[in-house]
């Protein structure tokens, strides 16, 4: 009991939680009073604790911070309200809607590859030719759920020794999960970089000074039929108000040159 009441005790208040949300958005408390139309001295009432923000209010700045439904509804129990989304399972018979469209869109994407993962880069769905070529040589302990898409890419186990563009390619997956903590501020993204960055040949390794030049960072693949590259596009449900529907995403990835879309195709004809 004792230990409980500390940890609640220690925990910040819904004031704090904002505070922390708008500085990662870089916001001076004047910016977000101004984006949001309230009064700059009741934010900082807010954010100091002095005032007790509505239910309202809380949803009204998490919405100007861009703050994800999942710690929206961690900034409403602060607050002392309860949660407003929530997380159905994918599963879930109400979900089915969702499925279809997952696997319409998979299936459409052959013979490209294509995946969907969730907000921790766990795999949630893959098409048969993103299972055939993105697993190839991968060691059976990272394929066992809940397979990591990044950590399958980078680990040395993983695709790293048959990616030609390592350095690069690695670079550029870093970067973008670096990204996503500060967007998300979630501890096992936090841990999931620190990983990475761990694995031989990524921490410290930049992209290229021409990489700038170039229209994307390409996936360059050894395989038994040549270098396969590929570039890939990200989708999300952009009007999702459950938070596991807004936590996935769809890589899809398309052939960069005629050679890789020729052998995809010949395969999967």
């Amino acid at each position: 009991m004792a230990a409980t009441m500390s940890a609640t005790a220690s925990s910040p208040g819904v004031g704090g939680l904002l505070r922390e949300w708008r500085r990662r958005r870089r916001l001076s408390q004047l910016d977000l009073a101004n984006e949001a139309t309230v009064s700059a001295r009741h934010l900082s009432f807010v954010e100091t604790g002095r005032s007790k923000p509505s239910r309202e209010l809380v949803l009204h700045l998490a919405e100007h911070l861009e703050v994800p439904l999942r710690e929206r509804n961690s900034l409403l129990l602060a607050a002392g309200y309860a949660p407003r989304y929530h997380q159905t399972p994918l599963e879930a018979e109400e979900m089915a809607p969702v499925r279809q469209a997952l696997d319409s869109i998979l299936a459409g994407h052959q013979p490209f590859p294509a995946v969907v993962v969730d907000r921790r880069w766990d795999l949630v769905s893959a098409n048969a030719s993103a299972l055939a070529i993105l697993t190839e040589g991968v060691a059976e302990h990272l394929l066992a759920p809940p397979a990591n898409a990044l950590r399958v890419s980078l680990h040395p186990d993983g695709l790293a020794p048959r990616i030609a563009n390592i350095a690069e390619y690695a670079a550029h997956l870093v970067d973008r999960l670096r990204r996503e903590v500060e967007v998300y501020a979630d501890p096992q993204l936090v841990d999931l970089h620190a990983e990475l960055c761990g694995y031989p040949g990524v921490a410290g390794s930049p992209s290229p000074a021409d990489t700038v030049s170039r229209l994307f960072v390409p996936l360059v693949l050894r395989t038994d039929r040549g270098e396969l590259t590929f570039f890939s596009t990200v989708a999300t449900f952009g009007t999702a108000r459950d938070v596991t529907v807004e936590e996935l995403a769809i890589e899809s990835f398309f052939p960069a040159d005629a050679a890789t879309a020729a052998v995809l195709r010949a395969r999967w004809a």
